[in-house]
């Protein structure tokens, strides 16, 4: 960023936008990651159980296009919170994955993860639907619940309504965008079949929707108890 003048406004602008385009930089990234972290979770748990596999390399391609790129990028034009210039400065040497950041990854990872292998277990080992159908119900809970997982990544002090993810519209974009290419893959009966899916029945769809909202339900609920009794960014203004 270049200075166009030495104003005291004009320091403080350039100070929050650089804060705002680090944050937004480790949401790119950390979102990307946990992203990538559930889909080789899955696939290498089912292999080392010898369980039939949840979700097919075709899917995989599928899910890197559809549910990581846009969100992610999305994340990246994020206007950020309104007290971002309340927080203390940063180390110049503070790397973008601190502990933090990785703890992030694994758990919002290991909880997509659990919400896809325990909606295709559901789906194959407890209701004895086709396999065709489970491995369906699988490639939508993790693609639904990759996309749910991007309002995981507002601040843990922001409000659970009011934040920076909600308010960016291209997330909300990319969300809409997203899930219907999901829709796409699963009704348009000439990609289905290149996906080897199907569309999920009633029940399958039940499935679906619980379970890929698990990972977002649960990690609202970490994101509260981090915050703790610390004000949002509206409250400290």
């Amino acid at each position: 960023m270049i200075l166009r003048d030495d104003a005291f406004s004009t320091i403080v602008a350039a100070v929050e936008r650089g804060r705002i385009i680090f944050e937004n930089i480790r949401r790119f990234v950390v979102f990307l990651l946990s992203c990538n972290v559930s889909e080789v979770l899955v696939v290498g748990l089912a292999s080392i159980a010898g369980a039939p596999l949840p979700i097919l390399p075709l899917h995989l391609l599928y899910l890197n296009f559809v549910t990581d790129v846009f969100p992610a990028l999305a994340l990246g034009v994020g206007r950020g919170d309104p007290g971002v210039m309340n927080q203390p400065p940063r180390p110049p040497d503070e790397a973008v994955m601190e502990r933090r950041q990785w703890i992030d990854v694994a758990t919002w990872g290991s909880l997509i993860t659990l919400a896809t292998l325990g909606a295709f277990g559901m789906a194959r080992g407890v209701l004895a639907m086709p396999e065709t159908e489970s491995v369906s119900i699988a490639f939508l809970t993790i693609g639904f619940a990759q996309l749910a997982n991007v309002f995981n990544m507002r601040s843990e002090t922001s409000g659970l309504l009011d934040n920076d993810i909600v308010r960016n519209g291209w997330v909300l974009g990319s969300v809409a965008l997203c899930s219907g290419l999901l829709l796409v893959a699963v009704y348009v009966t000439p990609l289905a079949d290149v996906l080897s899916i199907t569309a999920p029945s009633a029940t399958g769809w039940v499935i679906v929707a619980a379970a890929s909202l698990m990972p977002l339900i649960v990690g609202q609920l970490v994101l509260v108890v981090r915050r703790g009794g610390r004000k949002t960014p509206r409250e400290q203004l």
